[in-house]
């Protein structure tokens, strides 16, 4: 099965030019001027740029926690990822039962994502308590294609300085990334209770006043200085929310560091204003909301290539569900937003068309730096003959506005309502076979495929 693009701007991490695409056999074939190719379908991208599927390395579409379960699943979620030109998602584990091993989760989700999946995806191991056999468990990781795990500094499964350096020293020595959600556990805790002891618990406004941006702070510099520890390993920050935390990163790539940085459009696009409207516990998410002068901070940081990664943290309790278990409690309510299908979009939107980065950095952001850094290249993430065809063909002069109704995620509300976006994905082709097209889904449920990761 043969398929050209024809007359599209081609857009690589790199370089951008007209020019024709082959795809052969799930894989692109050739990359030139006037191709031909026989029986091959026509797709004419006139007037549309040509680029790698988007990977979103940063997603919780099957979470459940605290006895509440997201809305989408597996297969709302990735047909909804599908429709805002992602092509690949990697999925982070809830915690398991107390005190399992460490495939217990990632085996579950397996399970339940082969049959649901509509795009390709991988897993991140999750770590909720470290012992000698969880030790070893990270060692025959890579064995079963996977390539990273993640480790909280807050919550119920969170590890101390001491675990987290033995994961670290294990899981370099095995090739593991390893990721962590950055936030000082006791600054929460703390400030928590004393809210709650005052009584002040139906105010949105006191989500980013109990999480502030020196708990951010304070994990990142600790994280890097642990990382030291372990002998100079390498660490991944997930949504890096912060211009506090933005400047540790910065000063410690200066010293030869190897950090990465991702974040979320939520922080680029959305600030702590958002807790006082009348639907404010929408935007109940950890890290919360910030300032404005920490969007702007972290744009610049898009800009500079501080920040290497924009995922989503998708995460979608419903509205409903937050106004149930929060109304009166705004700590008790479910903690995480939707954004799986308007990342690229509104990355490509606030971001290309706004000047603030070019075409060839939203592609490094979408999806070539995710792609290297959790070892899904050179498969994936880049527009190279012999490379997966996972290609979106974006139309960079369409508008809309965003509302839940436009959107295919299964919740009930988005948090960039209102928002104006030009530039969509109009098709969206998975190894060479079409996922999306004329705003039809195109494929089945469980035409997704588990992706083997590894470190390079």
């Amino acid at each position: 099965m043969k398929t050209l693009v024809t007359n599209g701007i081609v857009v690589t991490s790199t370089t951008s030019f007209q020019s024709d695409l082959l795809i052969e056999n799930g894989r692109i074939g050739a990359i030139g001027s006037a191709l031909s190719s026989p029986n091959a379908t026509i797709i004419d991208a006139a007037g549309c740029y040509v680029m790698p599927g988007g990977i979103d390395v940063h997603t919780h579409l099957n979470l459940e926690v605290g006895g509440e379960k997201v809305s989408d699943g597996f297969y709302a979620g990735s047909a909804a990822a599908a429709f805002g030109g992602t092509t690949t998602i990697v999925e982070h584990p809830g915690f398991g039962p107390p005190g399992c091993d460490l495939n217990y989760q990632t085996n579950l989700y397996h399970q339940q994502a082969d049959r649901e999946m509509v795009i390709d995806y991988g897993l991140h191991a999750v770590i909720q308590h470290v012992d000698r056999a969880v030790l070893e468990g990270i060692t025959l990781l890579p064995e079963q294609g996977i390539a990273s795990l993640k480790v909280y500094l807050t919550y119920s499964g969170r590890l101390g300085d001491e675990a987290i350096i033995e994961v670290l020293k294990t899981a370099h020595a095995a090739g593991v990334r390893v990721a962590f959600h950055a936030e000082n556990h006791a600054i929460i805790s703390s400030l928590t209770n004393t809210f709650r002891a005052r009584g002040h618990c139906t105010d949105p406004g006191l989500h980013p006043a109990s999480r502030p941006d020196y708990a951010e702070a304070e994990a990142v510099f600790r994280l890097i200085q642990l990382a030291r520890a372990a002998g100079e390993v390498p660490v991944y920050i997930v949504h890096l929310s912060t211009a506090a935390g933005l400047d540790i990163i910065r000063k410690a790539r200066r010293q030869g560091r190897e950090v990465y940085a991702e974040t979320c459009p939520q922080y680029l696009c959305l600030n702590e204003t958002c807790y006082q409207q009348p639907d404010g516990l929408q935007y109940v998410l950890s890290p919360p909301l910030r300032r404005q002068e920490d969007c702007d901070a972290l744009w610049d940081g898009l800009g500079d290539g501080s920040i290497d990664v924009v995922a989503t943290d998708h995460c979608s309790f419903s509205l409903a569900q937050k106004m149930q278990k929060g109304k009166t409690d705004i700590f008790a309510a479910p903690g995480g937003i939707p954004g799986v299908e308007t990342r690229m979009p509104l990355l490509f939107s606030e971001g290309v068309v706004k000047k603030r980065i070019d075409l060839n950095r939203f592609v490094r952001l979408t999806a070539t730096n995710p792609a290297k850094i959790m070892g899904l290249a050179p498969q994936k993430g880049d527009l190279i003959v012999g490379g997966d065809a996972d290609i979106i063909i974006l139309e960079p002069r369409i508008k809309k506005t965003i509302s839940s109704r436009l959107l295919h995620q299964d919740v009930d509300y988005t948090p960039f309502a209102g928002m104006e976006i030009q530039g969509w994905p109009t098709t969206v082709i998975q190894r060479g076979q079409i996922v999306i097209k004329d705003e039809q889904l195109k494929v089945a449920r469980g035409a997704g495929s588990f992706v083997q990761r590894k470190i390079q």
